[in-house]
């Protein structure tokens, strides 16, 4: 490829509608020839294609061309003679098909001064001979367009076609130029792209038959002059996408890569098709050009719905089953984490001891989470809940009619737990006569509905979980001993959170993160002191009193700093933890006797002290002046400290 000079000498050219594929069949031959046919043709294909520079060349063996027109930035300027060597017109000579989108001057030194994209094809005789080649370049990247590619090579075969004839061994007759312009016209017709013309009006005036059959489309359609925004997808989308698209064909400017959804003619199915358009120079025409991405596009839909899917569906399960909140460094806790991690892989039957309150199914969702499993059924049920009557109904299933009230079949829990996982909370509360059938199914994975003689087979695995003590309930005849032998393959017990105390300020500050948004808190940090109450408090309710304290504590707050006074948690500073956590709260909250006699010292004290600060502020309690301000608490501690020592402004008398 040469590099190219300032020249003096430019011939300029009118633009004639010679070769555009609307009208390029409808040319004479005579007219069309030689040079003059070159020059047309380089000058409309640079138009068509958006490139700088365009040429078409003859070869000159054994290693140079000449050109035979050269039209560069809209001007036809003078041909010359080069070398290929060192150019990617060398292998476009040798029959090979070149594009370079970008960086083609480092690719090839000699090639011009700043060109960036090149495009080139061989100009082969049907002997197969290499007659010359055709290319266009810019000093910007170009991509590899449909439309381009498609037009480039529709002027391929119009050049190739032209130099054959101007040999002087082959026959110029016209029925060889009817035979090159059949040539392009199936060309045009079978190419795997969609090709169609448009009025202004967006009538079709012709269309390709891969665009036909994309838009299910028969000759009719277009003859009859179909509008196309007829089959245009009515939805917002849509309309703003057409009002774009209108816009742009108004300044005369090609619309790229766009994606329109539309509808076929024939049925009415959806297709997807990205175009591009262009409006002819003569001003009465659209030419778009278009690929069927539908199978993109839906798959896209697919995946973003799968994965919106996911997200929700992960989203639930952390919600309602709070598989994240194991929360803890006590090494009680890790070793039972850690027995978790051994047994879960296996199928071996699980029992989970511990206190109320201690997290005992979220161990056992662990375990299921971690088991091969995982991807099936999780079912729990607590024995507890349910009336002794109904145990048996809800494990195991009845038939229609099998007691009173059973109108319909029921499955039952085992039933619905198949492949999977069941979870049987509260096991020291199932009766008797139950405990027996689920030894079988724990034997033998069988079982009947009540009702039913029929035998049905699980593949079941079970974890249970109590707070009772198992022995003891043994030992008074309430619980079958080779029942808990079955069940206590794999024992677990849960450490209570008093013997997790250094646990305590990371579950709080896990609680208060978990529940601050949903009753419209904004908490920056616990205090100190209340985090010292939380660790020395005995905990009867375990994590889920934990939980319930703090749940109660940010509904109460007013500052960014959680503070929970030791009257909401239900001990003081001088009074030892109790079992009872309602009655100790209950005491405390009982106002004393105003002025008994058996009052304290402490207590007399320290009612005399707020006594006197709430004189000297005119008993104001809340505000910057307020007897709260001045004696370091909450207005709702001092409202609350005033009404059990029994102040009230009765008092301003009686000093």
């Amino acid at each position: 490829m040469p590099q190219r000079k300032p020249s003096g000498h430019r011939v300029v050219y009118p633009l004639s509608d010679a070769l555009r594929p609307s009208t390029a069949d409808a040319v004479d031959a005579a007219h069309s020839a030689g040079e003059y046919y070159f020059r047309e043709l380089v000058r409309h294909l640079a138009n068509v294609t958006g490139a700088q520079h365009a040429f078409v060349t003859r070869f000159l063996p054994p290693d140079r061309v000449r050109t035979y027109a050269y039209v560069s930035n809209g001007h036809i300027v003078d041909n010359v003679e080069y070398d290929l060597s060192g150019t990617p017109c060398e292998g476009v000579i040798g029959g090979v098909f070149c594009h370079i989108t970008s960086g083609a001057q480092r690719r090839f030194p000699k090639a011009a001064a700043g060109i960036e994209g090149y495009l080139g094809t061989p100009l082969t005789a049907r002997d197969g001979q290499v007659l010359g080649h055709l290319c266009v370049f810019d000093e910007k990247p170009l991509l590899a367009e449909p439309d381009r590619l498609f037009n480039f090579q529709l002027y391929a075969a119009r050049a190739a076609a032209e130099l054959e004839r101007l040999r002087p061994d082959q026959d110029q007759s016209k029925q060889h130029m009817e035979a090159s312009a059949n040539r392009f016209r199936d060309l045009f017709e079978e190419a795997p792209i969609g090709y169609i013309f448009t009025d202004l009006l967006s009538r079709y005036v012709g269309a390709n038959r891969t665009a036909m059959r994309i838009l299910g489309l028969t000759q009719a359609d277009i003859d009859s002059g179909l509008n196309g925004e007829q089959m245009v997808a009515d939805t917002p989308a849509m309309r703003k996408t057409m009002q774009q698209a209108a816009e742009i064909a108004s300044t005369g400017m090609e619309h790229s890569a766009a994606v329109w959804e539309m509808r076929r003619k024939n049925d009415g199915k959806p297709v997807f098709i990205q175009l591009w358009t262009r409006p002819e120079t003569n001003g009465k025409y659209i030419r778009t050009t278009f690929i069927d991405v539908t199978e993109r596009v839906q798959l896209e839909q697919e995946q973003i719905r799968l994965k919106a899917q996911n997200i929700y569906l992960q989203e639930e399960i952390k919600s309602v089953h709070n598989f994240e909140e194991i929360i803890g460094s006590n090494q009680g806790l890790l070793a039972v984490l850690e027995a978790v991690s051994r047994v879960a892989t296996t199928d071996a039957t699980v029992l989970i001891g511990g206190e109320t309150g201690t997290g005992k199914e979220l161990i056992a969702r662990a375990i299921h989470s971690a088991s091969e499993r995982a991807d099936k059924p999780f079912i729990k049920i607590n024995c507890a809940a349910l009336p002794a009557g109904l145990v048996e109904s809800e494990l195991f299933g009845h038939e229609r009619g099998a007691f009173s009230g059973a109108l319909q079949r029921r499955v039952g829990r085992f039933e619905l737990a198949n492949h999977g996982t069941i979870f049987l909370d509260e096991i020291g509360e199932i009766p008797l006569d139950v405990q027996v059938k689920l030894l079988r199914v724990l034997q033998e994975h069988e079982f009947e509905r009540i009702g039913s003689n029929q035998t049905i087979k699980v593949d079941v695995r079970v974890i249970a979980a109590t707070n009772r003590d198992l022995i003891a309930a043994m030992a008074e005849g309430k619980f079958r001993s080779d029942l808990y032998y079955r069940l206590n393959v794999f024992p677990l017990t849960l450490p209570p959170l008093r013997q997790r105390r250094g646990d305590i300020p990371l579950l709080a500050h896990f609680f208060v993160k978990k529940y601050a948004s949903r009753v419209g808190r904004r908490i920056e940090a616990i205090h100190a002191d209340t985090l010292r109450r939380l660790t020395d408090y005995s905990w009867p309710g375990n994590i889920r009193e934990l939980e319930n304290i703090i749940e109660r504590a940010l509904i109460l707050a007013s500052s960014e700093v959680l503070e929970i006074d030791a009257e909401v948690i239900g001990i003081a500073a001088d009074v030892a933890p109790v079992a009872d956590y309602n009655a100790a709260l209950g005491a405390l909250m009982a106002p004393p006797p105003v002025r008994a006699g058996e009052a304290s010292e402490m207590h007399a004290v320290q009612r005399e002290h707020i006594v006197k600060v709430l004189r000297t502020v005119d008993w104001v309690v809340e505000g910057d002046k307020g007897a709260a301000k001045r004696l370091g608490m909450k207005p709702a501690t001092l409202r609350h400290r005033m009404k059990k020592l029994g102040i009230t402004r009765a008092d301003e008398h009686l000093h």
